[in-house]
């Protein structure tokens, strides 16, 4: 373009020729003035002030590092932060107008004198990853949990029991005036009639999914149900973040769109709202994963005998304490000390009477190396005929 106008076309022509505003070629015959074209830079300029009103000057940034370099020295605090620099410029400083504890400390990252590190955040590890045949959808886990203290205009407080699959679209919730054991477990059988039997069921470690906590060795009717039926009971670690997070979305799914949508007369509309809206959303799941776990069917003649021995596994999430030791059924079991205040994924086989107890770390979640292997044996009632092992585990007093 300025090579047109130089010779002798008009900056109106040039403009309609490249389909530009007369504007544009000003400004590029401006800045091309009376130089020669190859010595002309023709680079994008940036938009930003040559000129910043508010910065802050050269001379007052090096008094701030000199400043922070002085109270690390010889400060009786030894604090060297942008508030004491702060602080210590007030009294001072011959600047008249001194920058904001903010502005300091911009000024310090901006010479290269803060020694933070930015926090490293990993990715997660896969859902149900402290169980390998979930975590490779292989099996399926159903979560269960219990909202508490929901308070209904008219009735009270009422408890909802619900359950939510972690790969499928099986989701559940009962709303009942209290949510005792004899409820979870009709609940539950109702629940799997429906769906079918998964291979783990998990839960909290609530009294009434475990049984009493005062007495070791104690094996609640939720877990003889699940073991009776073959499902592997699993009880997530006290305390603990993350491994009830799918249950815990859909608790607070369900308060925010059923429990607080609308007034509910009663508690057996509440239910029904509740039913239509677990059905809506078991829909809308379904279309989520192309392949799912498998699930067994429910016995069609099921006799629970609540006295007979249980069989199977019972798999218990723990982090140890800093001697390496974990609580399980009541007692203090020496996993490693190595391992201290660290995740472990304890599995009691009540067939084979031992307690395997497995390294989980969330980065490496692949990584699940088996590092003890304890006798257990669960001690015989009344109704037992096996003998008892020789060496019990001495209970926590």
């Amino acid at each position: 373009m300025v090579a047109l106008v130089r010779r002798g076309k008009s900056q109106r022509y040039v403009a309609r020729r490249f389909g530009v505003t007369l504007r544009t070629v000003q400004r590029w015959v401006e800045r091309a003035s009376d130089w020669p074209l190859r010595s002309v830079d023709w680079k994008s300029r940036s938009h930003a002030p040559r000129g910043i009103a508010n910065r802050t000057p050269v001379g007052l940034e090096r008094e701030i590092c000199t400043l922070r370099r002085q109270l690390a020295a010889s400060s009786a605090l030894g604090f060297i932060g942008a508030q004491a620099i702060h602080e210590a410029l007030l009294g001072q400083s011959p600047f008249t107008v001194l920058p904001s504890v903010r502005t300091i400390g911009r000024i310090l990252r901006r010479n290269g004198l803060l020694d933070y590190h930015h926090r490293i955040r990993r990715s997660a590890p896969p859902p149900g990853w402290y169980l390998p045949a979930a975590a490779q959808q292989l099996a399926e886990i159903d979560c269960f949990d219990v909202i508490e203290d929901l308070r209904m205009e008219g009735f009270g407080l009422f408890q909802v029991f619900t359950v939510r699959a972690l790969w499928g679209p099986a989701v559940s919730a009962w709303p009942a005036q209290v949510a005792s054991t004899s409820f979870v477990l009709d609940a539950l059988q109702a629940h799997w009639r429906r769906h079918g039997l998964p291979a783990f069921a998990q839960f909290d470690n609530d009294v009434r999914f475990q049984g009493g906590h005062n007495h070791p060795d104690v094996i609640g009717r939720v877990m003889r149900l699940c073991l009776a039926m073959g499902v592997t009971p699993v009880f997530t670690p006290p305390l603990e973040t993350g491994f009830q997070a799918v249950i815990e979305n859909f608790n607070g799914l369900w308060q925010q769109k059923v429990w607080a949508r609308c007034h509910h007369e009663n508690l057996a509309a509440l239910n029904a709202f509740s039913e239509r809206f677990t059905r809506a959303y078991a829909q809308r799941l379904a279309h989520r994963h192309d392949h799912l776990p498998p699930r067994r069917r429910f016995p069609d003649n099921l006799e629970l005998d609540w006295q007979s021995r249980p069989t199977g596994s019972i798999i218990y999430l723990r982090r140890t304490s800093d001697a390496g030791m974990v609580k399980v059924l009541g007692h203090v079991l020496r996993v490693d000390p190595l391992w201290p205040h660290r995740l472990v994924r304890c599995e009691v086989d009540l067939d084979q009477e031992q307690i395997r107890c497995y390294r989980l770390r969330r980065r490496e979640p692949l990584e699940q190396p088996l590092i003890a292997t304890l006798p257990y044996t669960l001690p015989r009632r009344r109704f037992d005929t096996r003998p008892r092992h020789k060496h019990p585990l001495t209970p926590i007093p």
